[in-house]
């Protein structure tokens, strides 16, 4: 990581108010675009920090936070806490958004959205500020659109052995293999979600469906051949909500990067600084 730029934690508002831990990364000289990044369901915005130096080394700045229940976001107890997914993206995202255009008011604001990440770039309400999307490993994930055998998994996991244990805790504790502790709203909206035959698009209740076809910008998903959730099937099921653009859909396998596995979580590793990471940096920087 290089010395020349400057990092700096920091606090932002959600639309709401709610306090969002976040860092901002500063390229060296004038940046010439900014760069938001949406994380992945029940992933901390550490995961992201590489890759956001990385694009502020090459003249972008960035800017990275945790969705409220999440990481550095997270409140001291879990329990009662009132969160939906829907959320994240409504008032969490669309509050980042709003602090990377206060930030830099003149630069063209671009976006990485990892997984649940880039199914916020559709809902959030401000996504006309948005210059262009980059989407990785963002699916709508119905369930049997995953792979064999890892959708009988999920399915067993989100929508047979989670919601008890999550109503009997009142959160979702980190040894149900998630990752880490989530709230109860997001998980059981999530869980809903899942056995939807097109995801959240068969919700009715989700009025920031209104949302998708309002974003105009570029739009190029990023599917790994080995990511048992992003399959082809379903990273277009989430495509076909963004009526405003063409969107591009490329499919990546490892051995065209010369790894072994990326996988869902893969892409924002180190070792693929001159590969994904580079073509990433350039794709966004059409943005300035």
């Amino acid at each position: 990581m290089s010395d020349a730029i400057h990092i700096d934690d920091l606090s932002i508002a959600a639309r709401d108010g709610y306090p969002l831990a976040a860092t901002v990364f500063i390229p060296a000289g004038e940046p010439r675009g900014c760069v938001l990044i949406n994380s992945a369901t029940a992933v901390p915005r550490k995961i992201y920090r590489g890759f956001a130096a990385y694009l502020a080394e090459r003249g972008l700045a960035g800017l990275t936070f945790d969705y409220r229940g999440v990481g550095g976001s997270r409140p001291a107890s879990l329990q009662g806490f009132p969160a939906r997914m829907r959320d994240w993206a409504t008032l969490d995202a669309a509050g980042a958004i709003d602090h990377a255009r206060k930030a830099w008011p003149t630069l063209p604001i671009a976006v990485v959205g990892h997984s649940f990440g880039g199914q916020a770039v559709g809902l959030v309400p401000n996504n006309a500020e948005i210059a262009r999307a980059l989407l990785v490993a963002a699916q709508a994930g119905f369930w049997r659109l995953f792979s064999s055998p890892e959708k009988y998994r999920v399915y067993a996991l989100m929508r047979l052995i989670g919601p008890p244990i999550t109503h009997a805790f009142d959160y979702v504790p980190s040894r149900l293999g998630l990752g880490m502790e989530l709230p109860k709203g997001v998980f059981l909206e999530w869980s809903d979600w899942i056995g939807r035959r097109r995801y959240f698009f068969d919700d009715p209740t989700l009025t920031a469906l209104e949302n998708f076809p309002r974003y105009r910008g570029p739009l190029r998903a990023v599917g790994l051949a080995d990511d048992p959730w992003a399959t082809p099937a379903a990273i277009d099921l989430l495509l076909s909500g963004f009526t405003g653009t063409q969107p591009e859909h490329r499919q990546v396998h490892p051995r065209d990067v010369g790894a072994h596995k990326i996988g869902h979580f893969g892409f924002f590793r180190p070792e693929h600084r001159e590969t994904l990471w580079r073509d990433a940096a350039v794709w966004l920087g059409g943005a300035a």
